[in-house]
């Protein structure tokens, strides 16, 4: 008999009713009092399980009462309408084939487990209801940002993992080498000679996508990448992880209002499609992880993002009268106290513009103020910064003037600074990390959560 699979039970089950059927799966729990017994079953396509139901004229019901979590099986019986108890349907097995059992060692029981018990079994926690609601999600928030940049003209782009140049900084970059670490080549100055190395220079593993992804707004006006990138920042912080994935897009004749515009119009989008899609989901993260998840996002989708400059932004918080750990300055950064309050003020997302020229990186557009660039962080309520983007600067003369005033390798850049030489235009760009969008919309705490195998300083398991 053909087997099917739960998430099409769930949508034809009505007519199904009374039919013969296969599911094959895992179970989640089995309990049996002698007589009669029910097995959860989940073949992992659906977050609800089935339920199936069996005796003791099943020919090996001493060997599947017995069973513990976890165990595959292929179970096969009638499906059974039963509109009158909390699930409308469930099967009445007439054979229960054993694939395989699992022993006593199992690590995962009848019982909530810690997520850092789970986290230390990181290729057995996708089975537990919780991973399964998070990864879920994460696949669904993925088809949904591919959703909505190819339904409005965005071409995708596979910007290179290995590169010679990136937007970063190769102090924060992983290096990529063939050369023998233990009979390393020298020049005649005692330093390590990559031209002896497999791309004839030093290379790294990309921290950003950005620098080729406006190269292709260059051409295609409207592109975006989706993909991992590296960072070998040493944190160990609840948001940083050395793997992770970003999504970023640029945009050709495109100014900080319109890069505004289609960050909001993304992130309602993606929040609206994941709830569209995945409702138990959601009411499993909303009910065990983070209570008042959905009404959380319910409120930014139905919310006006607001849009203030980081100087304003300093002149509300030193106003507030409260006291910070790190008090506010009008040449520095933003803190996470200072981004919680300032959603809290405004009662939702907020967009803060226009920062310190000294503290954001070279290719951002200089406001006329010469103080200023024309740069942009989203920060949101209960999770902070969510996207960081800029007007990119199209004038060559100031470019060139940025980068040598941060001793920027002028060199290794002369292709991105010629974009401006050939045809450039005022263009705008951001990026925003999965990891913290899947932590968002699931209410998780860690980025080591929400990323099937973590890749954080000292852990590189698996």
């Amino acid at each position: 008999m053909k087997i099917i699979l739960i998430k099409d039970l769930q949508k034809e089950y009505k007519e199904l009713g009374g039919q013969e059927v296969s599911v094959a799966g895992w179970a989640k729990s089995v309990r049996a009092n002698g007589s009669i017994g029910f097995i959860d079953l989940n073949d992992g396509t659906a977050f609800k399980g089935l339920q199936v139901v069996f005796d003791a004229n099943l020919s090996n019901y001493v060997e599947v009462e017995k069973l513990n979590t976890g165990s595959s099986l292929v179970c096969t019986g009638k499906l059974v309408l039963t509109p009158e108890n909390k699930q409308p349907y469930e099967m009445h097995a007439t054979n229960v084939k054993i694939v395989s059992s699992t022993d006593a060692e199992y690590p995962l029981q009848k019982k909530r487990h810690s997520i850092e018990f789970l986290r230390d079994i990181a290729y057995l926690r996708p089975r537990t209801n919780t991973f399964q609601a998070v990864f879920r999600i994460r696949s669904v928030a993925a088809m949904a940002i591919h959703t909505y940049f190819q339904e409005n003209g965005y071409l995708y782009v596979h910007t290179p993992l290995i590169t010679c140049t990136d937007c970063e900084g190769s102090d924060q970059m992983f290096k990529v080498t063939t050369l023998n670490f233990n009979d390393l080549p020298k020049d005649e100055k005692g330093r390590v000679d990559f031209s002896k190395d497999l791309f004839g220079k030093q290379a790294f593993i990309t921290g950003s996508g950005q620098l080729h992804g406006e190269a292709f707004a260059m051409a295609f006006n409207k592109i975006y990448t989706f993909g991992p990138t590296f960072r070998t920042e040493n944190s160990n912080t609840k948001i940083h992880a050395n793997e992770f994935w970003m999504i970023e897009p640029e945009m050709a004749f495109c100014d900080l209002n319109g890069l505004m515009d289609v960050e909001e119009d993304m992130l309602k989008f993606v929040v609206k499609y994941v709830m569209e899609k995945c409702p138990d989901e959601l009411e499993f993260c909303d009910k065990f992880i983070s209570n008042g998840l959905l009404n959380k996002l319910t409120n930014l989708v139905n919310s006006e993002f607001k849009r203030i400059s980081h100087h304003d932004c300093i002149d509300i918080l030193k106003s507030s009268g409260k006291t910070w750990e790190f008090e506010p300055d009008y040449e520095g950064d933003i803190a996470k106290e200072h981004e919680k309050y300032l959603t809290e003020h405004f009662g939702g997302p907020v967009f803060i513009t226009d920062w310190p020229k000294d503290i954001k990186a070279y290719y951002m557009k200089v406001n006329p103020d010469n103080k200023t660039v024309a740069a942009v962080d989203l920060i949101v309520p209960e999770a902070g910064e969510l996207m960081g983007g800029s007007q990119r600067e199209e004038n060559f003369e100031v470019l060139k003037q940025r980068m040598q005033e941060l001793n920027i390798d002028e060199s290794k850049l002369d292709w991105y600074m010629n974009l401006r030489r050939f045809g450039g235009c005022v263009h705008a760009g951001f990026g925003m990390g999965f990891e913290r969008l899947i932590i968002y919309l699931t209410g998780m705490e860690n980025i080591r959560d929400v990323i099937p195998f973590p890749r954080t300083p000292k852990n590189c398991m698996y």
